[in-house]
């Protein structure tokens, strides 16, 4: 119950923290333990939900970006986290953008601006977190797998960036400019949860709603941001934060419809679909778990 536990978390636009650990979010600043969330493009090359706010697209007038800005702004009022920043500041990367690949996931677009994110030189834009981590000295860091989730190369960079920063800002001799060095006990990629997902899937069909999802069979093969329940390691139950979660992905609007099937499900097969956050220890020791086997909280074991 104290900001001396520190979380960092590491991602590539304006939506994805609400969308993979709101709820976490949420409950630890509600908990008095100090959040920070590092946000690397403002998603300029984001689709846009919201007709009206259409002519915001890159290929239009190009302010999608600092739209984005105040909808993070508010989502972050949403979910009670008052320590925010953009890597290197705003503007300093771009969305990168994505296509879809045949097999499903995503992968670079056919056109990439100068100044996208996947272009980032890896060590300039990791010396921008190390700063940030030295400041902050977060005990734990959540950043995505090395796959970026769903394969977009903005959260494949961004876990390039945040898995690098924290080595790089444990080392005595480097850049002391910046401040003394700082280790992060324990790194974690965010998951989404393998039994969690059949559920729901189920829960909708069994409802006979066929359109939501539609392909994916409840018993079938599932997409690359599915993890199977063996590799998780802690599930963070903030149950009582879905509202809070649910408030910061509607304040992300132009991105986000959380009336679409992706979100319905909390409506479906309760408040645990979106309020249970799943996560895969990747550096440090799993601390004290649960019955399921599963640390109930982050900074368990320090």
């Amino acid at each position: 119950m104290t900001d001396d536990q520190r979380l960092l978390l590491v991602h590539a636009h304006p939506d994805d923290e609400s969308i993979g650990q709101g709820a976490t979010m949420a409950k630890y600043a509600a908990e008095g333990r100090g959040v920070t969330l590092v946000t690397c493009t403002a998603g300029e090359m984001g689709e846009i939900l919201v007709p009206e706010l259409e002519h915001l697209a890159a290929d239009k007038d190009d302010h999608l970006g600092e739209h984005r800005r105040g909808e993070l702004t508010n989502a972050m009022k949403a979910l009670g986290v008052t320590d925010h920043r953009f890597l290197g500041g705003f503007g300093r990367f771009r969305d990168s953008g994505m296509k879809w690949h045949e097999s499903g996931h995503a992968v670079p677009a056919d056109t990439i601006h100068d100044n996208a994110f996947w272009y980032a030189d890896l060590t300039e834009a990791a010396d921008l977190l190390v700063e940030i981590i030295r400041e902050v000295k977060p005990q734990v860091l959540v950043t995505y797998d090395q796959f970026g989730g769903y394969g977009h190369p903005d959260h494949i960079q961004a876990h390039r960036v945040a898995m690098y920063a924290a080595q790089l800002a444990a080392v005595p001799s480097y850049k002391r400019e910046f401040g003394e060095p700082w280790e992060v006990v324990k790194i974690y990629w965010g998951a989404m949860s393998e039994s969690r997902m059949r559920q729901g899937l189920r829960a909708l069909r069994d409802a006979g709603d066929t359109t939501s999802f539609e392909g994916m069979d409840p018993d079938g093969p599932l997409p690359h941001f599915v993890t199977p329940d063996e590799l998780l390691a802690a599930g963070i139950d903030a149950t009582d934060y879905v509202d809070a979660k649910m408030a910061a992905l509607a304040a992300h609007k132009t991105q986000v419809a959380v009336d679409g099937p992706f979100f319905a499900l909390s409506n479906n097969v309760g408040s645990t679909a979106w309020g249970v956050e799943f996560y895969r220890i990747v550096k440090g020791v799993q601390g004290p778990v649960g019955d399921d086997g599963l640390e109930t909280a982050l900074f368990a074991g320090l």
